[in-house]
């Protein structure tokens, strides 16, 4: 037994010592520097090294001594520093530390980040792991400024037996994840430093029954107490976990949509082999106790594509093979229709070139893959729908098998519904939403052309606005499809900025209306452009799993419809001192022609909503309001754009004072102040709002008997806002 442990471990450290070589090798300095240091960053603590907060935050990593190149490093990076490094307590507080996720593997990229585990021993209390945690926090922020992106993840011993998991967030899968999320580690872990990962020395057969064949070993002396990390075996997956793990696959799939597809996709195999599961990880395992070194080097994202190609072939899916094919290439990022640059990696391309010939790819397919940062709308489009459609599918099946076991989920309630909203935000199509391609697809959709079209009704094409990527050529608009149709011009100018198709060099063309000239689409391109970022932070988890607020409302006013163009050239008779723009002059006109919202919310979604006619202000405030629950926190900006050739200031200064008005009203409405009312006269008609705790309701108000009675009764008897 003794002589086969050694073995075993002989072949961990060969493995663990390629994967360290290729995780350096197709990276800058600055990585490979960062990669190497960490161990010393976190093994030492001292004022002039990067992380020190407090003298006494825990520190040190067992079994860890800095080798020449890495105190080197240090010299090098730190020459100021004069300072002698203490060594750390006998009993240290972190028992290893490892790389884990596509570093090392062919799936890593140039601009690849770093997923860190710093596993720490169990008896840390809550103010010493905060410290941990903290001067990791620290460290984060140093990588960044060397231009190297880095997760920590403090992960307690005993975390996975004792069913704990951390706080969802971008990158922590909260609960969602469990033992598959172990499956992962052990499959890819890299060790930086500390102890052996214990897990790889129980054979495959035994996983069943981890904890009895540990404790034989140790009873037998055949393993060196403390010299190993056990975080616990495989053999408690539960199939509840796959639910949860295809949501956070899903909500992965915003930021990393290629990798995604490949994950959500072996989650979809692994329950097809249900209640037989074998996962990926043991059979790693397995492939190094029989010592063989295949699958490239036991390379984990090989092995997840052929465990993924196997699992598509059985149930003859080839639409998603050729997907999840495309989706490997383009993760690994190497194009192979270019020259090499260079003999550091050869590895990667090797493979890859094995895997295109077996596939039996031509030429022009590995073009069009290779010059994806060229990929415009139409081609994002394809690919956006052919990925969703895909993660999708692999969430529905995975659905049915849950359905099919009767089984429940594994996640935490509040992990569901952050993970649900943001996945609804990201992707649930809504009458008025600006629907968003993924941005991780192509980095720039910007055009040189954009042209707006109108078509009236009763043309052959419905009545709307149509955009195309050309420049206004007959000839050029008849052979294109439009890239997008709506009713509406303020929607299809948003989702145009909003998907960065517009930029300051696009030059814009408008045909087909009088309705709105190019002048007032330039206008109306620059407000939404000045005072609408096209990219914010994500939403936090706490404001996920609150209702969704309106934080940013702009009001475009007569962009389409302008009651004031018939002001020009005649003589109007009206008092400066009763201007009103509601109900304007002699003729009570109101010269609010159409009202178009654009707002972003707390779930980050872009929404608008086109209102027109003399009740174009009224439609648009009940909306407004009706979005707003009593809670709500008042918007961080509200903007009125006005496009009036005419009394353009008057209108946009009026228009803010009653958004701004009936905001205050509704937020501040509670239980000790009710029946709140503001009347507002449009053209000849008088409108009652009236604000309660529970909503607000507008009514017509015909003669002034039914508009004192409405107040004096304090009726609610209009048409109730949704809310």
């Amino acid at each position: 037994m003794y002589l086969y442990i050694e073995t075993l471990k002989q072949r961990l450290d060969a493995i663990n010592q390629l994967r360290t070589d290729r995780a350096t090798a197709a990276m800058g300095a600055a990585f490979r520097h960062i990669y190497s240091l960490l161990p010393v960053l976190l093994h030492y603590h001292h004022p002039d090294m990067p992380g020190y907060l407090s003298h006494n935050t825990p520190h040190g990593i067992s079994f860890f001594t800095p080798d020449e190149t890495q105190q080197s490093l240090l010299a090098t990076l730190f020459p100021e520093s004069t300072y002698t490094l203490t060594p750390p307590p006998e009993n240290a507080p972190i028992l290893g530390l490892y790389s884990m996720g596509s570093t090392s593997s062919i799936g890593q990229s140039s601009d690849s980040d770093l997923d860190i585990w710093v596993c720490h021993q169990s008896w840390l209390d809550s103010a010493e792991r905060q410290a941990l945690q903290n001067k990791c926090h620290q460290l984060q922020l140093w990588c960044k400024k060397q231009g190297v992106e880095i997760s920590f993840f403090l992960i307690d011993e005993n975390r996975f037996r004792m069913n704990e998991s951390g706080a969802l967030g971008k990158e922590d899968c909260g609960s969602t994840q469990h033992i598959l999320l172990l499956d992962e580690f052990y499959r890819s872990a890299v060790r930086l430093a500390g102890k052996r990962i214990l897990w790889n020395l129980v054979p495959s057969e035994h996983e069943a029954h981890y904890d009895e064949y540990v404790m034989e070993l140790y009873a037998k002396g055949a393993l060196v107490p403390n010299e190993w990390i056990d975080l616990g075996g495989l053999g408690t997956l539960s199939a509840e976990e796959y639910f949860g793990a295809s949501l956070w696959q899903l909500y992965k799939s915003i930021d990393s949509p290629y990798k995604a597809v490949l994950k959500t996709v072996l989650l979809e195999a692994y329950s097809w082999e249900y209640p037989n599961t074998r996962l990926l990880a043991t059979e790693i395992k397995q492939c190094l106790h029989d010592g063989e070194i295949i699958h490239f080097g036991l390379d984990p994202y090989c092995m997840m594509l052929e465990r993924v190609t196997a699992y598509l072939e059985a149930i003859n899916d080839t639409a998603r093979l050729d997907l999840v094919r495309r989706c490997f290439y383009l993760k690994v990022s190497e194009k192979l229709t270019s020259e090499s640059q260079g003999e550091l990696t050869p590895w990667r391309r090797e493979i890859l070139a094995q895997l295109v010939t077996r596939w039996g790819w031509q030429s022009d397919l590995l073009a069009q893959l290779d010059g994806r940062a060229h990929w415009k709308i139409e081609q994002v489009r394809v690919a956006h729908n052919e990925l969703l459609d895909a993660m999708m599918q692999s969430y529905r099946n995975l659905i049915r098998f849950a359905r099919r076991n009767n089984l429940s989920v594994s996640a935490s309630p509040q992990d569901i519904g952050v993970l649900t909203r943001k996945l609804y935000a990201a992707f649930e199509a809504l009458p008025g939403k600006v629907a968003l391609l993924n941005p991780q697809i192509s980095p720039d959709l910007s055009e040189d052309h954009l042209t707006f079209i109108y078509v009236a009704e009763g043309r052959a094409n419905r009545r709307g606005w149509y955009l195309y990527n050309q420049a206004p050529e007959m000839n050029a608009i008849i052979s294109h499809q439009p890239l997008e149709y709506n009713r509406y011009l303020n929607k299809l100018v948003a989702w145009a900025w909003f998907n960065g198709l517009l930029t300051e060099k696009t030059h814009l063309h408008i045909k087909g209306t009088s309705l709105c000239d190019l002048s007032r689409l330039q206008e109306l391109v620059h407000d939404i452009a000045t005072h609408f970022p096209i990219r914010l932070p994500a939403p936090t988890p706490k404001a996920l799993y609150s209702p969704c607020e309106i934080r940013h409302l702009a009001l475009m006013v007569n962009v389409e419809s302008d009651p004031t163009q018939a002001l020009r050239d005649q003589v109007v008779l009206f008092d400066f001192r009763k201007m009103d723009v509601f109900s304007f002059g002699q003729q009570q006109q109101c010269l609010i022609g159409s009202v178009d919202l654009l707002y972003r919310n707390s779930w980050n979604e872009v929404r608008t909503l086109h209102f027109e006619g003399e009740s174009a202000m009224i439609e648009a405030l009940k909306t407004i309001l009706g979005k707003m629950h009593q809670e709500a926190l008042p918007p961080e900006a509200v903007e009125v754009f006005c496009y009036s050739p005419h009394l353009r200031a008057l209108i946009r200064t009026r228009v803010l004072q009653l958004v701004s008005e009936c905001i205050d009203l509704r937020l501040s409405s509670n239980r000790q102040e009710t029946g709140r009312f503001k009347a507002l006269k449009l053209a000849s008609d008088t409108w009652g709002l009236f604000f309660e705790r529970m909503g607000v309701s507008v009514q017509k108000l015909k003669n002034a008997v039914e508009f004192y009675g409405a107040i004096s009764n304090n009726k609610l008897q209009g048409l109730s806002i949704q809310m």
